[in-house]
């Protein structure tokens, strides 16, 4: 931080944060979280647009591996209502995971596991929380989601709203809307068991771009408390209404078939 020099000094820009914090808290304090969403839904580009998305295609790197991750080329497919294929790529090999909308199955050859495997409870409830390609809030009262703005917080130094979002299932998580773009930077992730103890997870989102009307963050971080590395996705091309078959989502062939197919 730039120390200020001349009168007030340290004690005015203490005095000056504190004025700026009060009244943010105030003007959120008149917002609901309903109207946070809103005005979310807005600075994304517009409900009526998101309506229009039937599906979204992103490529680009993610961060594989422990304390010295690679990057790795990955495609991830979404289509509506709750269709998603996530496609990693290396030496030649792809690894995927597919969600119908009701069922996951995963490919992992890079594990040696060439043959569909289904989805797990844990993984099942977390595709299903996840799979909306516009996320919770985007058209949240047709999804059964309720907001609410449980206060505000910093993030990177920003000025953030935290929101509580209880989903049609009855579960929760909070995802923090910047308070002067209203674009979410921070969403709560699944925890993560290390060493026999649950971890909490923070998903950061930079870098928004506009493509084709729609806002889309290009790079999003994972954070996992107590472990320094940060693992990154880097997103380098979208495409959006692109046509996609349901065929995509269904159910893997096993492996002797669909080499046979080659």
């Amino acid at each position: 931080m730039k120390r200020v020099t001349g009168r007030g000094g340290w004690g005015s820009l203490f005095v000056a944060g504190l004025l700026a914090g009060s009244a943010l808290t105030a003007a959120a304090a008149g917002m609901s979280g309903a109207q946070v969403a809103d005005r979310n839904a807005e600075a994304r580009g517009g409900l009526q647009t998101w309506r229009s998305v039937n599906t979204l295609t992103m490529t680009g790197q993610i961060d594989v591996g422990g304390t010295k991750p690679v990057q790795l080329p990955f495609t991830l497919t979404m289509k509506r209502p709750h269709k998603s294929r996530f496609e990693l790529r290396f030496n030649g090999q792809t690894s995927y995971q597919v969600f119908d909308g009701t069922q996951g199955w995963k490919v992992r050859p890079f594990l040696g596991r060439t043959e569909p495997e289904p989805y797990s409870p844990a993984e099942l409830h977390s595709a299903a929380g996840t799979a909306d390609l516009d996320g919770p809030l985007i058209d949240y009262a047709a999804k059964g989601n309720r907001i609410d703005l449980v206060g505000t917080d910093s993030i990177d130094g920003h000025r953030a709203l935290q929101l509580k979002v209880t989903l049609k299932d009855h579960s929760e998580r909070h995802v923090w809307v910047d308070a002067s773009t209203f674009l979410e930077t921070k969403v709560e992730g699944d925890p993560r068991k290390l060493d026999g103890k649950l971890h909490t997870v923070s998903v950061y989102y930079r870098d928004y771009r506009k493509e084709s009307g729609v806002m889309i963050p290009h790079v999003i971080e994972t954070v996992v408390a107590g472990v320094k590395q940060v693992h990154r996705i880097t997103i380098e091309h979208v495409t959006v209404n692109q046509p996609v078959d349901d065929a995509l989502f269904a159910k893997p062939l096993p492996a002797a078939t669909r080499v046979a197919a080659k």
